[in-house]
């Protein structure tokens, strides 16, 4: 039986092809991911996550898991927020990605669990989290809807899903976005990183994912309820939020 297709950027490739590719991509960028963020948005991307932030109920004594946690920016922002009494995993498939954000999370003198780990397999309890979040991760998952479903699988009654990533732009905006997506992302990656085909992935990528009401289709279908949608910068990304009841 000849392997599942799906789209690596505007490729098509086998599964296990993705899965290989979107980890050399990260595996590239780990070093200096966070200041790409900064340069490519501008610094909005932490304006992004501190809305993301505000939303999601968190609280002293809350047990959150970060998805594709990479380098940390919300697992920190959570456990300045959860306390002594509270639980902040973080989680990400990718090994070097993971590396960084347990040290950076070690420098802030934050010790937390970290785990190496799949989105669509979770080693974690059945409604086990108060809150699960994923910020610009869920486009690189070969099973998105496999990946919700686990995501709400290991929420407690209650607890909320926030999704946090790239979306659709409003459409007058989108001539110009797609210029600095193709034109001016891929020469910073080259000049910052040395790897312009990881950007240009990037700006593929987000072209590939859904938008924003089938994004809170797909939400709702994993079984999440009162699902709704922020549109931040004019659809630029957006933040879903769903809950499980």
């Amino acid at each position: 039986m000849n392997e599942k297709t799906t789209h690596f950027g505007y490729e098509q490739v086998q599964e296990a092809e993705k899965a290989r590719r979107v980890a050399d991509v990260f595996d590239s960028v780990a070093q200096k991911y966070d200041l790409m963020n900064d340069v490519m948005s501008g610094g909005m991307h932490r304006l992004w996550k501190a809305f993301t932030i505000a939303k999601s109920g968190v609280r002293e004594g809350s047990r959150v898991l970060d998805v594709a946690g990479g380098t940390g920016d919300l697992s920190l922002a959570f456990l300045k927020r959860v306390g002594k009494r509270g639980q902040v995993w973080l989680t990400d498939i990718n090994n070097a990605m993971l590396t960084r954000g347990r040290d950076r999370l070690c420098d802030k003198g934050f010790l937390t669990p970290v785990a190496q780990c799949d989105a669509e397999r979770l080693p974690f309890p059945s409604d086990y989290f108060d809150c699960v979040t994923v910020a610009f991760g869920l486009r690189n998952m070969t099973h998105k809807d496999v990946a919700l479903k686990e995501m709400r699988r290991v929420l407690r009654p209650g607890g909320r899903l926030l999704v946090l990533e790239f979306s659709q732009v409003w459409k007058p905006l989108a001539p110009a976005y797609d210029f600095y997506s193709f034109n001016i992302i891929p020469k910073i990656g080259q000049v910052l990183v040395k790897d312009e085909a990881s950007y240009r992935y990037l700006a593929e990528s987000i072209r590939m994912h859904p938008d924003q009401e089938t994004m809170k289709g797909m939400m709702e279908t994993a079984g999440l309820e009162r699902v709704e949608y922020f549109n931040l910068t004019l659809g630029v990304c957006s933040l879903h939020r769903g809950f499980k009841f």
